[in-house]
């Protein structure tokens, strides 16, 4: 099995805090998206997944061992490809085409997903789908009455389905997949400037390939500051069923009270402060005289004399007095 990650954008929304890391490296519950992303794909898969290919942008090369670290990590062969025009999401996929040959796992790196289903490598195709309330903001699925998939409608302005696809996909065969994403690009196919994936996938069922929906009972999107608060808040929560060590050994508390679901990184030192429920603090922070709810700090910061609640601190940030529902970059210093 291969994984196809998607991640050349460096995610607007989510500034300042993709300012000097893509989005798929912003941290959540203590670890990268991508790296939460890949590891519960892993988990679906009923096969041992062999290689990831991750389809970046100009992220460094610093970016780029990491990533590759983390597919060696997850046993499997880490590839590098580069998208360096926006052209959309078929366009990203063929990015990496020398991947899209046998079973794969297309993924973007900008949703995260809890489900309790596997992948039957019988099946031509899997999509993931949420039910969600209102689905005009985004891609359907279009069901028969045997639950395959045979249509796939971006925002329907009349009810068509309430089952939107999130962005991950799998293939049985993705030379198949291949053969439909060069035609879109040979023959021009554009809506929007952007080769559109679901183009393809429509090619696939007129072709005769059946693709079934693989429902997921949470989505969790991280494109911007206050639903990557919410994800990193159902993140603890799901670590902490899973019984996950959330607070590290060489953390140090002084005088600190923490409300669980916290993750406490590496040598965070913590003194007369409050914090939690819902807290991220990477490694090497200091939080003193302060109290925080249902907010993630990022690495090497200070916090100090602060009320903090749903907010996002980045790396490297001296923040003192009082604040609240903040949104800071890497590097900031805020002093009132």
């Amino acid at each position: 099995m291969k994984i196809i990650v998607p991640m050349a954008g460096r995610g607007s929304r989510l500034r300042p805090h993709t300012l000097t890391v893509p989005k798929p490296l912003v941290p959540v519950g203590g670890k990268p998206i991508v790296h939460r992303l890949v590891e519960d794909i892993a988990k679906v898969c009923s096969e041992p997944i062999d290689e990831i290919a991750f389809v970046i942008g100009d992220f460094g090369n610093e970016v780029e061992q990491e990533l590759l670290v983390l597919a060696k990590n997850l046993g499997a062969k880490g590839h590098i490809y580069h998208q360096t025009e926006p052209l959309g999401t078929a366009h990203a996929v063929l990015c990496a085409k020398e991947q899209l040959e046998g079973p794969v796992v297309v993924a973007f790196a900008d949703t995260l997903f809890k489900a309790d289903f596997k992948i039957d490598p019988d099946d031509d195709g899997i999509l993931w789908v949420k039910q969600i309330d209102d689905p005009s903001a985004f891609g359907v699925i279009k069901m028969n009455e045997k639950e395959e998939i045979i249509d796939f409608v971006e925002k329907p302005q009349t009810f068509v389905s309430d089952l939107a696809m999130i962005g991950i996909y799998y293939f049985k065969d993705g030379a198949g997949l291949k053969t439909e994403l060069n035609y879109l690009i040979d023959n021009n196919i554009i809506k929007g400037g952007e080769y559109q994936l679901p183009d393809a996938l429509r090619r696939l069922t007129e072709k005769g390939k059946k693709f079934k929906p693989g429902k997921v009972q949470e989505w969790l999107d991280c494109g911007n500051k206050k639903v990557t608060v919410q994800a990193n808040q159902r993140i603890l929560e799901f670590d902490r069923e899973k019984q996950v060590q959330l607070v590290s050994n060489s953390a140090k508390l002084n005088n600190a009270v923490i409300i669980p679901p916290c993750y406490i990184g590496d040598n965070v030192e913590i003194n007369n402060s409050v914090v939690g429920p819902h807290v991220s603090i990477g490694k090497g922070s200091v939080v003193e005289n302060s109290v925080i709810v249902n907010t993630i700090i990022q690495t090497e910061t200070k916090i100090s004399n602060a009320n903090l609640k749903n907010s996002m601190i980045g790396n490297k940030v001296s923040l003192k007095q009082e604040a609240s529902d903040l949104s800071l970059g890497d590097y900031s210093t805020f002093e009132k």
